[in-house]
């Protein structure tokens, strides 16, 4: 029965999709004046184009990692792009043209060289979207001003990696700017907000491989995120604590500058028990922990940020959300996070910060006004 419910579920995904294009077949395709023939060879290119994660899950079992070549993954995300922007485009054609209709009080309709031009901005913007997506990013700088902090971690620097999704799509070459980028920071500690990947062990061996050699005097501390429970987690966890990487499922550790203290925290992904894993336990992460010395939260997911501030978190750095990847977009995916998808909060006495992602997922590679960002966060105590 789970196996059913599974199927289902992936099946009214791929149907979800498939909406728009047969949105953009019945009023952006079928009304222009070109032959039956041209008609139907469109409308299968746009079905094909609305069915990529069906082709990724059939290229490796996940639709959550296309194991294409990297151009065939850029191309199918700029179609199934430019597909989704075309059907906006089409609503807003055709919104416009009804307001013609009634302010002439007569019948209207859009002409031919509108639908092509909507079509050409569609593609452009989509585009524009995956080179973005796409790019390695640029350093962001972010103070963070933090009551109590010692006067040894004035200026601290932790560089915050998050969402990096080492896939075809962004592969070792990829990964390896980041990782030359990261330690070229100046970084007094880098910390990984989980998702690292989409793919298994084996698919991704290669692709990680750059992620050994990050370097930062006080360490590089993680934890998951979702998408490390679609993908073998126990499995990637070892792998990863293999490349130097000091994982914080739930746990600590403490970091010193002279005799002042300052915790870092992990909790595990809010998805870990549908993977019959621990959950995200706050009270494991910080049993033990010295009193008095500020928390800082490594929390893959923002949407439990209040519950953190309540414990006396200091700064909870989270990902997940991608910064809602489109501008306009992002006001839906902070619904689904209980408000919070890019940028600062302040949450209660504690400061929250979700990066916009160094990457992100490569069945939707798409990002405008919202760009990546390696985040290099500078710690200041408050006065």
């Amino acid at each position: 029965m789970p196996a059913y419910r599974g199927h289902w579920r992936l099946s009214i995904f791929h149907i979800i999709f498939a909406v728009p294009c047969l949105l953009v077949i019945v009023r952006w395709l079928w009304p222009l004046a070109v032959s039956l023939d041209v008609k139907i060879v469109v409308a299968v290119l746009l079905l094909a184009a609305s069915q990529y994660h069906l082709w990724s899950r059939l290229s490796s079992g996940s639709v959550f990692a296309p194991e294409f070549p990297r151009g065939v993954v850029v191309l199918l995300n700029w179609a199934f792009g430019a597909l989704a922007f075309l059907a906006v485009l089409q609503v807003l054609l055709d919104l416009a043209t009804l307001v013609t209709m009634l302010a002439r009080q007569r019948s209207a309709a859009a002409p031919d060289a509108a639908r092509y031009a909507i079509a050409s901005v569609a593609a452009l913007l989509a585009g524009i979207a995956v080179w973005n997506a796409t790019r390695v990013p640029a350093i962001k700088d972010v103070a963070i001003a933090v009551r109590g902090l010692p006067a040894s971690f004035d200026g601290y620097k932790v560089v915050q990696l998050t969402d990096l999704h080492i896939s075809r799509l962004f592969p070792a070459a990829w990964a390896r700017q980041v990782v030359d980028l990261t330690n070229a920071s100046g970084a007094d500690v880098i910390v990984v907000t989980g998702d690292f990947i989409d793919g298994s062990v084996a698919m991704r061996r290669e692709d990680v491989a750059p992620l050994r050699d990050l370097r930062a005097p006080d360490g590089v501390y993680a934890i998951p995120g979702n998408h490390e429970y679609f993908f073998a987690y126990r499995e990637w966890m070892h792998h990863l604590a293999g490349l130097g990487i000091q994982l914080l499922p739930n746990a600590h550790a403490v970091l010193a500058r002279g005799g002042a203290q300052l915790v870092l925290a992990g909790v595990t992904d809010l998805s870990a028990p549908s993977a019959g894993e621990a959950g995200p336990d706050l009270d494991a992460a910080l049993a033990g922990a010295p009193a008095g010395a500020p928390v800082l939260l490594l929390d893959h997911q923002p949407m439990d940020a209040a519950r953190a501030a309540a414990k006396g978190v200091a700064i909870q750095l989270s990902g997940h959300t991608h910064g809602g990847m489109i501008r306009g977009l992002d006001r839906l995916v902070a619904r689904g996070n209980n408000g919070f998808v890019s940028g600062r909060y302040q949450v209660g006495d504690m400061t929250l910060y979700v990066s916009n992602g160094t990457g992100l997922w490569p069945g939707f590679a798409l990002r405008l006004g919202r760009p990546p960002e390696l985040t290099r966060i500078t710690l200041r105590a408050e006065r």
